[in-house]
């Protein structure tokens, strides 16, 4: 009696390159770092050899440093916790109001229309000549700061979650009625898991934004504990070291957003076919 054995597949150009690729996915890929370690370089040599002037621009040796008084210090720390807290309300507030508009805007054809063409109209307006009417309604504290960041995030969360209903295949609504799913079920069970990509990505773009928009407030509101008061100090009192720590610290801030989402976006969202998640 012979015993059967499996028959082996053979292995083409297409299966080795597949395989090859999702290989090199699971190996960490360092070369995002090599452009940021030659500006380093860069800019260590031009300080060394005085190619430019000190008082400007001052050694990476310098401005560490400054960060790590600024570390020890506990400056940093107690900055960058009063700059997270105005981020987090104001993205919390802008969230809730664009979530809800444009849940209204993508079920509502007759609140598209009243709606639409004025939001259409107000989304052009460049976000900082809104501060003289916030100054006015707000003040200059920290309700004119969450109010502008709020602004800032709510009109890429509303527009993402518009798309996102809009975009709800009409063959997913008729099998729902067909299986008479309420209106209700209908909207947690069909639409919702349909538009969450899409909302998903509002919510990331407003992240994103809420913390370039908590800076801009920090700075051009009235001085206050945060990181935007770091660069403004550093500023006055011609530091440069400083100023580039504070600059560090936000683009350090907002990549480690970015990541922490796209990774959250991956695993809440894996059941998608989707594979061009960062």
């Amino acid at each position: 009696m012979s015993i059967s054995r499996p028959i082996p597949i053979p292995s083409t150009p297409l299966i080795r390159r597949a395989a090859a690729f999702q290989a090199a996915l699971r190996r960490p890929d360092y070369r995002g770092l090599y452009l940021p370690a030659a500006l380093v370089v860069l800019w260590s040599l031009a300080t060394y050899f005085g190619w430019v002037d000190t008082r400007i621009l001052v050694s990476p040796l310098e401005t560490l440093k400054t960060a790590w008084h600024l570390l020890i210090s506990k400056m940093l720390w107690v900055s960058l916790g009063y700059s997270l807290a105005r981020d987090a309300s104001g993205f919390l507030a802008g969230s809730i109001i664009g979530l809800l508009l444009g849940t209204l805007l993508g079920t509502s054809r007759l609140a598209d229309r009243l709606i639409s063409p004025t939001f259409h109209a107000f989304k052009q307006i460049a976000v900082f000549a809104w501060i003289p009417l916030i100054a006015v309604w707000f003040g200059l504290g920290e309700p004119a700061k969450i109010a502008f960041i709020a602004l800032v995030v709510f009109p890429p969360v509303l527009l993402n979650t518009f798309d996102g209903i809009r975009s709800v295949s009409r063959d997913y609504i008729e099998v729902a009625r067909a299986f008479e799913f309420s209106t209700l079920q209908q909207s947690l069970r069909v639409i919702l898991p349909a538009a969450l990509p899409q909302i998903f990505t509002g919510l990331r773009l407003g992240l994103i934004y809420a913390w370039l928009a908590t800076i801009g407030a920090e700075y051009f509101l009235k001085a206050a504990p945060g990181v935007g008061n770091i660069l403004i100090d550093g500023r006055e009192k011609f530091l440069m070291d400083q100023v580039i720590t504070g600059v560090a610290v936000v683009a350090a801030v907002g990549y480690v957003f970015h990541y922490l989402t796209a990774r959250l976006e991956k695993r809440l969202l894996s059941w998608r076919t989707r594979t061009d998640v960062p």
